[in-house]
C-alpha cells in the first residue's frame, strides 16, 4: 500500500520490555494505517497491549525496552529514523499529540490550565506567550470550555471539564491526528456522550484524524470510521466500522461484540471463558485459539492475514486454503 495514501502507516512495529519474568511482548508485529481526516479505533481487553502499541508510535518508551523495531510513515515519511530530539521537536505533539488516560494526572496542579494549554505552541512551534495563550483561547471555544477557565487550575474543574482541557491541549500545535487513550473511561454516560460529541465536531470543523484506544466498544461506535481489534501483542482484525459493528469476522470479535447489550431488539449476551494468553511466553499458532470455540488442527500454526472484501482477519477460518 502507497504509505502517501494514508495519513499514518504503521508496519511490523515491534515493542517488547524487559522484566523479572522474562521478556513481554507488548506489541508484536502491528500493522495498520489511518486515513486523512478518519478515526480508528482500536479495541481489546485490558493488558492486550493497546497503550503500548500508543507508546511505540509516540516513542514514549521505559527504560527497559528489550525491542523496538519497525515503520511508523506519517505522510509518507518514515519518523523511525529520526534520532529522538528530532523526534521530539518536530513529531510528538506538533504532529501527533496524546490525550491521556486521566486528565486530572496529566494536568500540572500547580500550574493554571490556560498557561498548561499555551507551553506545547510555546515549545514546539516557537511562537511567544501572548499569542500563545490566544490560541489556547481558540482551543477552549473549539471544545467548549468557558474562557474564564482558562485562569483556574486543574483541582477547581470538574472531570469532563478536565478531559476537554486536555483535549484543547493536545489541539493547540494543530497536529495532523491525535491519540486518544482511553479518553472517556474515569466520566459518567452523559459526560462520555459529550466529550465523543466535541471529537466529533472537531472532526469535522478541523479535519483532525483519530487513534481511539479502548475497550469500551459502546462508546467507540460514535467516533469510529474503521476499528481495529488487538489481541495479545497482535492485530487480528482491521474494518470499517459499518461492517465491523455490523458483523465482525473473527471470532474473537464476535466474542467481544455478543457482550454488548443493545437497546433495540432481544439478544442473548454471551462471555469469553479463560483468560488471555501470558505475553511473556505468548503461545504458538493463533494466540485465541486456547479461548476459541473453532478451534481445529490448523490454529497451532499461526494463521497469517487475509483480506476478504477490503476487509483484514488474522484467522484460518477465512483462508482459502485452511484445509491444507
Amino acid at each position: 500500500m502507497n504509505t502517501v495514501d494514508n495519513l499514518l502507516q504503521v508496519e511490523k512495529l515491534t515493542l517488547h520490555f524487559r522484566t523479572r519474568q522474562g521478556v513481554v511482548q507488548a506489541v508484536d508485529g502491528v500493522d495498520f494505517n489511518l486515513g486523512r481526516n478518519r478515526a480508528v479505533v482500536i479495541l481489546g481487553e485490558s493488558g492486550c497491549g493497546k497503550t503500548s502499541l500508543a507508546k511505540a508510535i509516540l516513542r514514549l518508551l521505559p527504560r527497559n525496552v528489550d525491542t523496538y523495531s519497525g515503520k511508523v510513515f506519517l505522510d509518507g515519511r518514515d519518523v523511525m529514523i529520526l534520532n529522538d530530539e528530532e523526534f521530539r521537536m518536530n513529531i510528538r505533539w506538533a504532529a501527533i499529540s496524546l490525550v491521556p488516560q486521566a486528565a486530572m494526572n496529566a494536568l500540572n496542579p500547580v500550574l493554571k490550565v490556560g498557561r498548561q494549554v499555551a507551553e506545547p505552541a510555546m515549545i514546539h512551534l516557537g511562537v511567544k506567550q501572548d499569542q500563545a495563550m490566544e490560541q489556547a483561547r481558540r482551543m477552549f471555544e473549539h471544545v467548549g470550555v468557558p474562557i474564564d477557565f482558562l485562569g483556574r487550575y486543574a483541582f477547581e474543574l470538574s472531570g469532563g471539564m478536565r478531559q476537554r482541557v486536555a483535549i484543547a491541549m493536545a489541539l493547540v500545535t494543530s497536529p495532523s491526528m491525535i491519540l486518544l487513550d482511553e479518553p472517556t473511561s474515569a466520566l459518567d454516560v452523559l459526560t462520555q456522550a459529550n466529550i465523543f460529541n466535541v471529537l466529533k465536531r472537531i472532526k469535522h470543523d478541523l479535519g483532525t484524524s483519530y487513534i481511539l484506544i479502548t475497550h469500551d466498544i459502546a462508546t467507540s461506535s460514535e467516533l469510529a470510521d474503521d476499528v481495529a481489534v488487538m489481541y495479545a501483542g497482535q492485530i487480528i482484525e482491521m474494518s470499517d466500522a459499518r461492517g465491523f459493528f455490523a458483523e465482525p469476522l473473527h471470532p474473537y470479535s464476535r466474542k467481544l461484540m455478543s457482550s454488548v447489550p443493545r437497546l433495540r431488539g432481544e439478544k442473548e449476551l454471551d462471555f469469553i471463558s479463560g483468560q488471555p494468553p501470558s505475553l511473556v511466553a505468548p503461545p504458538t499458532g493463533c494466540r485465541f485459539a486456547a479461548r476459541c470455540s473453532y478451534y481445529f488442527e490448523k490454529c497451532r500454526q499461526e494463521p497469517p492475514m487475509v483480506e476478504r472484501d477490503g476487509r483484514k482477519v488474522k484467522c484460518w477460518l477465512h483462508h482459502e486454503n485452511m484445509g491444507a
